[in-house]
């Protein structure tokens, strides 16, 4: 068994964000300091980076005036970093909230200069190409051309504290065609202009009926393959997203399934409204540019256990965009890997072992293992045949791997995680581990 290396020890918290951690050459892994050992608590102030192999650290960006930074992930291809900045100067009507932070890009070349990535206007009528509300998690396409979010919106928010007849606030995904400025008035003093083209692609339901395919929440999503996937006619969906969607059972249970957005190859489609304004109104969500196609994958209300389950996930899509990675619990309510077709079909259950999957997971570059938590190990799972194989000496105490982060790096070398450790101060920080794949 690979003997794991602690690599940071800063009396501060580290934590890893699920995707994209490790620099493109895999030499180097991007974090913030979030206090709390979940990142729960946004009070996070740098975004740093540690060289692996010597545990050098290098300080990207620091928040000022008050705002706050976190939830950084690199970009596949070059040197820049995405994370959530709070708001600065931030006053009791504008704190950082769901519906109050924005996406910002830094280079590492570049240290300390941050860059607005979407774009907001709050006055209407509202900009296309520009947000009314806040993004997170921010996730680089595989080459680097868009970046996915999660999202939500203020003027609803605001509508709905007015007492206003409108849309409600629901979280959705959106994406940024990066390299294509949006400038927007300064008409509000939270109004700002942003270097991406943004827009909202899954289509949210305020009342989804029951036994529907209408959602009334879109998160946790996972770009589909380096390169998009096959569809059933043998032809390449070049761009897709998964994503979990909250539907209405028959039996007005709400519960998660896969869906997938289909998005049009060429981005620029992006700035061509479909059936409604891409920015939206004052009593209307904006609407998914025209070509996006939204479809649900799973249909699991009929299991014992039905719905995506288990710890805290993203989806994961394999590096050929065959499968699409989930968590759901078996018929015994064990939390397993399970894996569906993004052009559609039966689900795979991919692990069957009896002690839980417990983690946030990731793929090998070569799409053949998932790293994960089971038992308190770092273990990697054969993606053809669900053998476990241990990284890591069982832990089962306070100081065992997180369940927020398990990354494969680039190289297919190492993976990173975190575990909890008390310092030399006394305190307990959450601390960067890595453990080579043999």
């Amino acid at each position: 068994m690979p003997e794991p290396r602690q690599i940071t020890a800063a009396p501060h918290g580290h934590v890893l964000t699920n995707h994209g951690v490790w620099s493109p050459d895999s030499r180097w892994i991007c974090y913030d300091v979030r206090s709390a050992p979940d990142g729960s608590i946004f009070d996070g102030t740098r975004i740093e980076r540690v060289e692996v192999a010597t545990g050098r650290v290098e300080v990207l960006y620091e928040s000022r005036h008050g705002a706050c930074c976190g939830v950084v992930t690199m970009s596949p291809v070059d040197d820049r970093v995405a994370c959530i900045l709070g708001p600065e100067a931030p006053t009791p009507d504008w704190g950082y909230g769901a519906a109050r932070r924005q996406g910002v890009v830094v280079r590492t070349s570049l240290p300390g200069v941050a860059e607005n990535l979407d774009a907001r206007d709050l006055t209407p009528p509202y900009t296309p190409g520009a947000l009314r509300g806040g993004s997170h998690v921010h996730v680089f396409a595989a080459d680097g051309a868009a970046v996915s979010f999660t999202y939500e919106d203020a003027v609803l928010e605001a509508a709905a504290d007015a007492g206003t007849a409108a849309e409600r606030n629901l979280r959705g995904v959106g994406v940024s065609v990066c390299g294509r400025p949006t400038r927007v008035p300064p008409t509000h003093p939270r109004n700002h202009e942003g270097s991406a083209f943004t827009v909202l692609v899954t289509r949210l339901t305020d009342a989804p009926r029951a036994g529907s395919d209408e959602i009334e929440r879109a998160c946790e999503e996972a770009w589909v393959g380096t390169d998009g996937y096959a569809r059933a006619d043998g032809s390449r969906q070049r761009r897709a997203l998964a994503f979990q969607g909250s539907v209405l059972t028959a039996t007005g249970a709400t519960i998660s399934e896969v869906f997938v957005v289909d998005l049009p190859d060429d981005l620029a489609e992006f700035a061509c409204a479909g059936d409604g304004p891409l920015a939206g109104t004052a009593t209307t969500r904006p609407v998914p540019p025209r070509g996006v196609s939204q479809r649900r994958l799973t249909f699991t209300s009929a299991r014992r256990h039905p719905g995506l389950q288990g710890p805290r996930h993203w989806l994961r899509s394999s590096p050929d965009g065959s499968q699409i990675a989930f968590l759901m619990r078996d018929d015994a309510g064990v939390c397993q890997i399970f894996t569906v077709h993004p052009a559609g079909g039966e689900p795979r259950q991919v692990t069957r072992t009896p002690l839980g999957i417990a983690s946030a997971f990731s793929w090998s570059p070569d799409g053949c293992r998932i790293a994960c938590v089971i038992d308190g190990s770092v273990c990697l799972v054969a993606a053809d045949s669900g053998e476990v194989t241990r990284l890591t000496t069982p832990v089962h105490d306070a100081s065992a791997p997180r369940p927020e982060a398990c990354v494969i790096a680039p190289d297919g070398r190492r993976v990173a995680y975190v575990r909890t450790m008390t310092g030399r101060d006394g305190c307990d920080w959450n601390q960067i581990f890595t453990v080579e794949i043999p």
